[in-house]
């Protein structure tokens, strides 16, 4: 995979050349700018940015938060970093004010060439959708500064959540679906663990991800969807960054 600018390669007489039959001048500036780990790592990038590579495609997002080290990678070899997700079709978005960093699918501006995908697009529900909602609504509401300073209670989000599910007898099946609602949010840091195992810290990524423009319009989405009583698996994009489709997120970050 190759990432930064490959190494210029001296101009060389023709007959020099010819005469030694290989020319390694190159190589050797190649190998001067390599940062080899392994036996045969033909690798451009060095180990912390690597490790931040990696982290991008196998998290939602990278944040100051939950991925230090890999977040100052980020930083530093943002241009990398971007080059090496481009050659994958994968878009490299970074908000330095809010700290996080995170990865989309690139579209093609063609109809007639679509870009293969590592990623799969699923669709939240709307239980899921009701919860991000709220999230973002309480991340507005609250002045204090730093991130991911709002904590949510897990019954406060069931009962929020309550409000816009038609009326129904089987509550059970209702908790189980905001239950499940709650925990790929988790999966996805949305909500951050804390050591009580019933409250949450919201991620301050929710600002990037879910946009005033995008809120308003899952707002009115909701109305409508709850007037109609549709089914709660109706789904709705949210623009939060698709998973990756053979690997599942690492472990929880630390509250």
């Amino acid at each position: 995979m190759s990432d930064t600018t490959t190494a210029p390669v001296d101009s060389v007489d023709r007959d020099e050349t010819d005469l030694g039959g290989v020319d390694t001048t190159g190589d050797d500036e190649r190998d001067e700018t390599t940062f080899a780990l392994f036996e045969g790592d033909e690798g451009r990038l060095d180990e912390p940015q690597r490790r931040a590579f990696v982290a991008l495609l196998r998290s939602t997002y990278v944040s100051a938060r939950t991925h230090a080290d890999e977040w100052r990678a980020v930083l530093d070899g943002e241009h990398q970093l971007r080059s090496r997700l481009n050659d994958l079709f994968l878009e490299l978005h970074v908000d330095r004010d809010r700290e996080v960093a995170w990865k989309r699918q690139a579209r093609s501006e063609s109809q007639r060439r679509a870009f293969p995908t590592l990623l799969r697009d699923v669709p939240y529900t709307r239980e899921e959708t009701i919860v991000l909602v709220y999230l973002r609504m309480r991340l507005r509401a609250d002045p204090r500064p730093g991130l991911d300073q709002v904590v949510v209670d897990r019954s406060e989000i069931t009962g929020h959540v309550a409000g816009f599910l038609p009326p129904t007898t089987d509550r059970t099946r209702d908790e189980s679906r905001v239950a499940k609602a709650i925990d790929r949010l988790v999966t996805a840091r949305v909500l951050v663990k804390t050591s009580d195992p019933d409250r949450f810290r919201v991620a301050s990524v929710v600002e990037v991800l879910l946009p005033l423009e995008q809120l308003r319009e899952l707002e009115h989405w909701l109305r409508d969807v709850t007037a109609a009583g549709g089914e709660p698996t109706d789904g709705a994009g949210t623009g939060l960054p698709a998973e990756p489709t053979d690997t599942d997120d690492e472990g929880e970050p630390s509250a």
